[in-house]
């Protein structure tokens, strides 16, 4: 209903707009038509019923020479002879001046709006036109307002252009760096202790693994991006997916000393891609476990309302600042306490779960307050 009345509203306002404009025209014309019958009045006036006659025949005799009676039949052959066609000229004449000074209004508009558009790529703040073209003057200033957003954001998407290349160069240059080092030392010293050279060797298996796993993550972003992945829903066992991810987890919860309470009914189900979803509980799990303060406790909650699936990760830790809040689901983003390329992830897990829950048409939040954060995920309830 609002969205109707905007537009009946908008509506409006064009037509008045250009209702001003068009005034102005018939103003001016209706002053033209004035003009040109005040003129053809006094011509006739002057020439045919005044003494114009009479200066025509003096202006004869002064400048050709001609007597009396020869001026005044010269004057009746041209003139009174020929008066009908005079009109019809006259008229033409008036007329066709008349349509000149009308195009001329006209163009005079088309250059106005030229102008206009060649603002719309200049520094000015806003484009002014005469005001019986206002409406005309909101379209160009809404299309410059438009063409600025869009040059913020392409220099933005080349900012995160140049941001992934050095997020790239940092978090792959890292444990490559590791690899080649332990290579080296192990190439320099054939006579290592066997033990040294055991933990060596597991320690550049370990780097190359999670090189491969952050190259892996580098093109599944990407795939996710393209939308080149494909959805396969089924009904889902929910508690138990969140059960099995939890024992999953545990050693990772263990070395944090943190652990999982879930709230969910044991028949709750969810309408989803099974893997996928799978991969966006992890994803935030990892991150809660990454964020909490040690041995403190992760509350996993799942429950349908509205026709929808809801599930939500809620850890104890520092407080997010809305800035973060605003950017945690932007690849490559990460706290500033996780940027150890020992303990905190390529910063793709939560993008790569925003778009996984995107491509299920559901959405993804977090909040943050008291030290509490949530991740919320809304599923539609395909059942």
């Amino acid at each position: 209903m609002e969205w109707g009345i905007k537009l009946k509203r908008n509506h409006n306002v064009n037509k008045s707009g250009y209702s001003q404009l068009k005034h102005m025209l018939y103003l001016r014309l209706i002053g033209l038509a004035v003009i040109a019958f005040i003129i053809i009045l006094a011509l006739y006036t002057v020439l045919w019923r005044g003494r114009g006659g009479d200066e025509v025949v003096g202006f004869f005799q002064n400048v050709l020479k001609l007597d009396s009676d020869n001026a005044h039949n010269l004057y009746q052959q041209v003139f009174r002879n020929y008066l009908d066609m005079i009109w019809i000229a006259a008229v033409i004449i008036v007329f066709f001046v008349l349509l000149y000074i009308v195009l001329g209004w006209f163009t005079k508009y088309f250059d106005i709006v030229i102008r206009g558009i060649d603002e719309l790529t200049s520094d000015s703040k806003e484009i002014q036109l005469p005001q019986e073209m206002a409406t005309v003057e909101r379209k160009l200033n809404a299309v410059k307002a438009e063409l600025e957003k869009r040059a913020v954001e392409a220099q933005i998407a080349e900012q995160k252009k140049n941001d992934l290349v050095m997020y790239l160069a940092h978090d792959i240059r890292t444990p490559l760096t590791s690899v080649i080092g332990y290579l080296n030392l192990l190439d320099e010293a054939p006579d290592m202790p066997e033990e040294q050279r055991t933990k060596y060797i597991r320690i550049g298996i370990d780097k190359a693994y999670r090189l491969e796993k952050m190259v892996n993550e580098f093109f599944e972003i990407t795939r996710y991006n393209m939308q080149q992945i494909s959805i396969c829903k089924d009904t889902i066992d929910l508690y138990y997916m969140l059960v099995q991810l939890s024992d999953e987890l545990s050693p990772m919860l263990s070395k944090h000393g943190n652990t999982i309470s879930l709230n969910a009914d044991e028949s709750i189900t969810a309408y989803a891609d099974p893997d996928k979803l799978a991969r966006v509980f992890n994803n935030i799990l990892k991150n809660a476990v990454a964020y909490s303060y040690p041995n403190t406790e992760i509350t996993i909650a799942a429950r349908k309302t509205d026709g929808s699936v809801v599930v939500s990760f809620e850890n104890m830790g520092k407080t997010m600042p809305q800035d973060a809040l605003r950017s945690v689901f932007d690849r490559f983003y990460r706290a500033d306490d996780a940027r150890s390329s020992n303990t905190g992830g390529t910063g793709l897990g939560l993008a790569i779960a925003k778009e996984i829950v995107d491509l299920h048409n559901g959405t993804i939040t977090a909040e943050s307050k008291d030290e509490h954060t949530i991740f919320k995920i809304t599923l539609p309830d395909g059942t």
